[in-house]
């Protein structure tokens, strides 16, 4: 069975002419760079498509200009192809992507939002005064231990992003960073310096951290539509009240990009599709798996390949009534009423638990009739269970969404 993640670009994936094809071809691209401009009050079509690479670059700019190619990409794909993730994922700056993607962030707030952090991110550091190197073919605890040596008076250099098992970013003040370089060199390891004058996901950020988290609690935030793995823990966001704590502390540490890709793997996530500018992500995913598939979308001429891969999600009708048994055993129980928990809660339990069994005992799939019972009854539970309802809403989302499902029941009721 294909199991489908979205992956969203960071800094560095930037370049003159990002995004026109879509623009030109597409209306909801057209769109999104609208919106993008309505929302930062400049030109970010002239920016993309034939500004200069020097101006693009700044971070201040990269990061918007980034965001908005993406979700144009994103909002295409979506128009044009029925998919549905089994998670998402975004490097660094790609978090916020992904977060926009799954409903948890508006567009137009989260264009303001990566503006002030590229801004935030300039000041914290004099231009010049940190770097960014990759370390290609080495271990990780070798290259702590580099770094270590090479952090002293005064200035330091440490990981910044854990890329896959075959490259690690380096960052921090320059002359801590070109001693690392050097050092690295010497021991026959590969490096490449990257263009960007500024050390991201270090210590040296964290005052810019704290004036990025009170930007950040200007916003309201949705539900999410489908799991977003943060970039700091590698793992699903399990409520949206971290996303301002996460997305803070983002900016001062590591990128756990290999973990959160181990993460997919091991979720059964087989199909992976990088939705933005370039393909350093599916590039990097063969230092991380030889087992699942990548595909990149920046192009219309993608979809063409995304097509004949067979990428569309059908409904998964038995993943419906696991799930609705599943979360009907996870979620707490506030109703003490012994009499109303066997009627409310352990019936029709055990009835979904025996439809479960026939649809596997005859190798079935459950008619729409059959869902809508599964439903029912988990809509049951939860009454008796007295689970609040934003808890219960975000519960069927995730069933929808998991099982490709949301379509066959366009009227359902949370309550």
């Amino acid at each position: 069975m294909k199991k489908l993640g979205f992956l969203f670009p960071g800094q560095g994936s930037q370049y003159v002419g990002m995004g026109q094809s879509l623009y030109d071809e597409y209306s909801v691209a057209r769109e999104t760079f609208e919106e993008a401009e309505e929302a930062l009050g400049f030109d970010l079509k002239s920016l993309c498509f034939t500004g200069s690479m020097d101006e693009l670059t700044q971070t201040a700019n990269a990061q918007p200009a980034i965001l908005t190619v993406s979700i144009a990409a994103y909002r295409v794909l979506m128009q044009e192809l029925k998919l549905a993730p089994s998670l998402v994922a975004g490097h660094s700056l790609g978090e916020f992507s992904a977060l926009v993607s799954t409903g948890a962030l508006a567009f137009s707030d989260a264009v303001k939002i990566v503006r002030q952090r590229g801004i935030l991110m300039q000041e914290a550091v004099a231009p010049g005064a940190g770097a960014m190197l990759a370390v290609v073919g080495s271990h990780e605890r070798e290259v702590e231990e580099v770094c270590q040596q090479a952090s002293s008076g005064g200035v330091s250099v440490g990981i910044a992003n854990y890329n896959s098992s075959e490259q690690l970013v380096i960052s921090g003040h320059t002359p801590a960073l070109e001693k690392a370089e050097e050092e690295l060199n010497r021991r026959g390891i590969k490096t490449v310096r990257l263009k960007v004058g500024f050390p991201f996901h270090t210590n040296l950020m964290r005052s810019a951290a704290g004036k990025f988290r009170d930007e950040l609690e200007r916003y309201d935030y949705g539900r999410f539509q489908w799991p977003v793995l943060s970039n700091v823990t590698a793992t699903p966001y399990t409520d949206r009240r971290y996303i301002i704590s996460n997305l803070t502390s983002q900016m001062a540490q590591p990128v756990q990009w290999y973990k959160s890709v181990q993460y997919m793997l091991n979720q059964g996530v087989n199909h992976f599709i990088e939705i933005g500018p370039k393909t350093v992500l599916r590039n990097l995913m063969t230092g991380i798996t030889s087992t699942a598939q990548s595909f990149a979308f920046e192009h219309p001429s993608g979809l063409e390949l995304l097509r004949n891969a067979d990428m569309e999600c059908k409904p998964d009708g038995l993943g419906l009534v696991t799930s609705c048994i599943a979360i009907a055993v996870s979620t707490q129980n506030r109703n003490w009423n012994n009499d109303e928990y066997e009627q409310g809660v352990v019936v029709p339990y055990k009835e979904l638990q025996n439809m479960r069994e026939q649809l596997i005992a005859t190798g079935t799939e459950p008619t729409i009739e059959q869902m809508q019972q599964a439903l029912d009854k988990l809509k049951s539970i939860f009454e008796t269970k007295l689970t609040p309802a934003e808890q219960r809403a975000e519960r069927f989302e995730q069933i929808f969404s998991n099982t490709h499902t949301r379509e066959l029941f366009p009227a359902f009721q949370v309550s």
